[in-house]
């Protein structure tokens, strides 16, 4: 900085957008591409065919004939309107959807990804339900580089989707094998015993730890929340009204209608640092192996089945301690069986941790990338 002006980084310019590299250009998007509308899905006369008929939500069934088929960006024109879609193959699309025909000035996938870092609801023209206008969005102006450039930027970034895509294949694939293990290893055998949760398990009910919120508190509060995320999201208290020790099973108690949350569990891992909150249960044991129990007790269909579906679900403590559970006989074998869930867990955990790892990549390159920060040519 001299005299309170910033010195330009030589081989860049200062736009209207920004600071960009001197042989880029700044575009408007009318430029460079085309958009086009989507079409009413009853003019679709086959319903079962070889190319997609695409939606703001994703695919909607499969048809004979195509819109468009040649390389192009898709973006909603009413309702969701922030998710891109980029497709190199023949498509239908409906009137929800919005798709371009990319000139020869530009490559298609180079707009995706410019078309992932635009904030999409500064644009939305509706009170309602979030609409989008296509020529709000040809006016839109980007930076272009040079054709190879484009291709150089597209093909890097396709390549880490590329990683993403095949680490969600495995963690799929993981958690597919996962629940096959857990339907052979749970299904209780002829030597197992059928007890009610109660006869083997001491419940504790949480407490409200809201007024007690605070950054720099000394206690995790385990909420629905935290459960929820695996620990990921949560919040500190300063006072502990309900204490945990390591080894209690916390699960969750309330949920809205078809929630995700509802019988959710989280086993503590460490004494007098973890706060239960109201709407959550501990459950202690010294009869059966916790981390047995606690895979027998995760979303158990005993605990789903009173959700309505219309109204939010409140278990209660006798709800809770109602529950049936099959036990091995021995306390042995049921350790064995909860370290080989528990070893599958860890690899689902480690190959999640190498996705956002790449995903929080792909972010840093987009930023430098699609602005020029780093050169590829």
């Amino acid at each position: 900085m001299v005299n309170g002006e910033l010195i330009m980084k030589k081989g860049y310019k200062r736009t209207e957008i920004g600071v960009i590299p001197d042989d880029w250009e700044v575009k408007r998007l009318e430029s460079i591409l085309k958009i086009k509308h989507g079409k009413n899905k009853k003019e679709v006369e086959d319903i079962n065919g070889k190319y997609p008929i695409l939606g703001t939500g994703g695919q909607l069934g499969s048809t004979n004939s195509y819109l468009y088929n040649k390389p192009s960006v898709l973006i909603g024109r009413k309702g969701t309107i922030d998710k891109p879609i980029y497709m190199d193959t023949p498509f239908w699309t409906v009137d929800t959807l919005f798709y371009s025909e990319v000139y020869q000035n530009a490559i298609p996938k180079y707009l995706y990804y410019n078309f992932l870092i635009i904030n999409w609801y500064s644009y939305n023209e509706a009170s309602g339900v979030p609409s989008l206008n296509a020529s709000r969005i040809e006016s839109i102006q980007i930076p272009l580089p040079p054709l190879p450039e484009q291709k150089a930027i597209a093909e890097v970034l396709s390549d880490t989707d590329s990683l993403i895509q095949a680490l969600e294949k495995r963690i799929a694939k993981k958690r597919l094998i996962k629940q096959g293990a857990m339907q052979k290893l749970l299904t209780p055998k002829d030597d197992w015993e059928v007890k009610k949760l109660g006869e083997i398990a001491y419940f504790l009910n949480g407490k409200a730890h809201e007024q007690f919120i605070d950054e720099y508190g000394d206690f995790i509060v385990i909420n629905s929340k935290f459960i929820s995320t695996n620990g990921e999201i949560y919040k500190n208290a300063k006072i502990n009204l309900c204490p945990l020790r390591k080894g209690d099973i916390t699960m969750v108690m309330s949920d809205i209608p078809n929630g995700k949350a509802l019988a959710k569990s989280f086993i503590v891992p460490k004494d007098e640092k973890y706060a239960l909150n109201q709407r959550i249960c501990a459950l202690r044991t010294e009869i059966a192996d916790n981390n047995f129990l606690a895979c027998i007790l995760n979303r158990n269909k005993y605990y789903l089945s009173f959700d309505s579906g219309t109204g939010q679900t409140n278990l209660k403590k006798d709800n809770v301690l109602e529950c049936p559970i099959p036990l091995p006989p021995t306390k042995e074998q049921q350790t064995h069986i909860a370290t080989i869930l528990s070893d599958m867990d860890s690899e689902i955990e480690a190959l999640e941790k190498k996705r956002a790892k790449y995903k929080l990549l792909k972010q840093g390159l987009m930023q430098n990338l699609l602005t020029g920060k780093i050169r590829l040519v």
